[in-house]
């Protein structure tokens, strides 16, 4: 078993070790590869303005991260061209599909591209041009490979002219169209032909040999070869889907409901995931997975082990139609709970409204299953955004505290889980300010935390989220807060984003958690600003141009009429920026 993924740089402990087994392959299949292009590798998929041409590289691994083959593909997006520069199966894999795999997911990356065709270099079949017998075989056999998909040499020209006269084996230009039966203009040709040969071939090919080469292409439109292996023209047609390795990995508590506070007035409830689903679920670009379940010590990563337990026994002991709001607070003396548990409630809460359920504490730690099991997703690379839909919210609460209708911060505990593995940044973008994560990560230089808010003087949670909190000891300059006023434009909302992310972008994380509030929004119960669905779009594409893998986390957001229509169109702006716009990013 296999799965094809796309690896974007070597940020990634995983991603560095795949690096490494495709240099290894390369090694192995391709002795006359210098060793310095194959160390160019890391170089070329992180710099394409040094290499004139965006790198992608796919690889086959399985699910322990073992290499079984891979493609490296050129996109050169000046001439809306692609050219598949290696594709192979590691040593003893070939004839097990792989190759077959990777070719087609490389073709419906050139056609999510929007390119023109696929180019790649073949050496040839033909008995004059390569005179060993078993060479001769092998290149008869890939050509037969490319042409099962339409892809065949181009004809009438000087391409495969040896640079040094009598050299043996000089290579084909093949041209897959895609499917596309859009003929290959002439000049368009020209273009790409010597884009190739400068670019990739840069201080090998010399100026008159790439004039001889350009010069010789003189029918218009291009030709192809006439099908030689298969003996039909028809070429297998591209998937138009987005593929799996580019969906956003979409995690739903399917338990959120559970949890179902119905006094009146009590507006975070079940029908917010709901409003939001009803949106993605028509959306290809989401895939919907199961959450994992993690053990009750995960909550401890972050949270006061006697919160936990105090949270988790007052909710066992509570009937199925009971509700426990604290009414007293400990504003003397913090060190001494009270005996009682419905007493206690004040002990652990920051305000009168966020209630004790007989559920509570089952809804909340499967949120937190949600949004581990998203980060897993990120760390192992095989997607480059996740998103945990989850009620109740949590970034309100702190290490030993709940409150703002949040028990346990899943954005939190996924940030800390995803510290292990890099730099982590967490930015909340909910109407009012993270203090949970602020209040959890304040002293640590290893998890940045932004958060964008309505200033503390009018909304909640009232006593944080003022411009002067900057962090503590190690963590001091890594807690930023924008506090914006009462009443702001969409300009100025994205003017304090445009800062927030400068900072992200300095900071370099290796994973972005997003903590995503649609409260917000125009009309929202809880909110006082006016940003519209083309707002939130805007939002996702200047989140999106932050490189690192994406945790989106769902927190608040109460209109419910508008919450879909904003969620998908916030997905939209991200997934448009991360994936169709890499290349601006770098």
């Amino acid at each position: 078993m296999f799965r094809i993924r796309l690896v974007y740089d070597d940020t990634l402990p995983q991603d560095r070790d795949c690096i490494a087994q495709v240099q290894n392959i390369l090694r192995a299949q391709f002795s006359l590869l210098s060793e310095k292009e194959i160390q160019e590798i890391p170089e070329q998929l992180k710099n394409p303005l040094k290499y004139r041409f965006r790198s992608i590289l796919f690889v086959a691994d399985d699910y322990k991260n073992r290499v079984k083959g891979f493609a490296l593909l050129f996109h050169v997006p000046d001439l809306n061209f692609c050219y598949l520069d290696f594709i192979s199966a590691a040593k003893y894999q070939t004839g097990r599909g792989i190759g077959s795999a990777l070719y087609e997911r490389v073709r419906e990356e050139a056609v999510l591209l929007k390119s023109i065709g696929l180019f790649m270099e073949c050496l040839p079949d033909d008995p004059l041009l390569c005179r060993d017998i078993d060479t001769l075989k092998q290149n008869k056999s890939r050509l037969r490979f490319y042409e099962y998909y339409g892809a065949r040499p181009i004809i009438n020209t000087k391409y495969e002219t040896p640079l040094k006269e009598g050299e043996d084996n000089p290579p084909f230009l093949v041209f897959d169209d895609l499917g596309q039966t859009q003929p290959l203009k002439r000049d368009t040709a020209k273009k790409i032909v010597r884009a190739i040969l400068e670019r990739k071939y840069a201080g090998v090919c010399p100026v008159q040999y790439i004039d001889l080469v350009i010069d010789s292409f003189a029918e218009d439109p291009v030709r192809r070869r006439a099908p030689k292996y298969i003996l039909t023209e028809t070429a297998v047609p591209v998937e138009a889907e987005i593929p799996m390795d580019k969906k956003v990995y979409l995690v739903v508590n399917d338990k959120h409901s559970i949890h179902n506070v119905k006094e009146k007035g009590y507006i975070e409830a079940p029908v917010r995931i709901k409003s939001i689903l009803k949106y993605l679920e028509k959306n290809s670009n989401f895939s919907r997975n199961d959450p994992k379940i993690f053990p009750d010590k995960c909550l401890e990563t972050v949270h006061d082990p006697e919160y936990v337990n105090y949270f988790k026994k007052i909710c066992e002991v509570l009937s199925p139609e009971e509700l426990v709001y604290p009414y007293v607070f400990p504003i003397r003396n913090t060190s001494i709970p009270p005996k009682e548990l419905p007493v206690r409630a004040g002990y652990y809460c920051i305000d009168t409204f966020t209630p004790l359920s007989r559920h509570a504490f089952e809804a909340a730690k499967h949120a937190v299953n949600c949004a581990l099991t998203a980060a897993q997703k990120l760390r192992e690379g095989a997607n480059r955004i996740a998103y945990a839909l989850v009620r109740p919210p949590g970034h309100h609460a702190e290490k030993k505290s709940f409150g703002g209708f949040c028990y346990f911060n899943s954005g939190a505990i996924a940030a800390q889980y995803l510290s292990a593995f890099g730099k982590v940044a967490i930015l909340d973008i909910d109407y009012h300010h993270g203090n949970g994560q602020q209040q959890i990560f304040y002293d640590r230089d290893d998890v940045l935390t932004i958060s964008i808010h309505g200033h503390p003087s009018f909304t909640y949670p009232y006593f944080s989220g003022f411009g002067n909190e900057k962090g503590a000891g190690n963590g001091y300059g890594y807690n930023h807060n924008f506090p914006l006023q009462e009443t702001i434009t969409s300009e100025q909302y994205q003017h304090a984003l445009g800062r927030a992310l400068k900072i992200i972008k300095e900071h370099d994380p290796t994973f972005l958690v997003i903590a995503l509030g649609l409260d917000t929004a125009k009309g929202d119960p809880t909110g006082t600003w006016d940003l519209s669905s083309k707002d939130f779009e805007q939002n996702g594409k200047m989140i999106g141009a932050i490189r690192a893998p994406k945790l989106v986390v769902q927190e608040g957001g109460y209109n419910n009429r508008f919450l879909g229509i904003n969620a998908k169109k916030f997905f939209d702006g991200l997934w448009k920026s991360t994936y169709e716009h890499r290349t601006a990013n770098r």
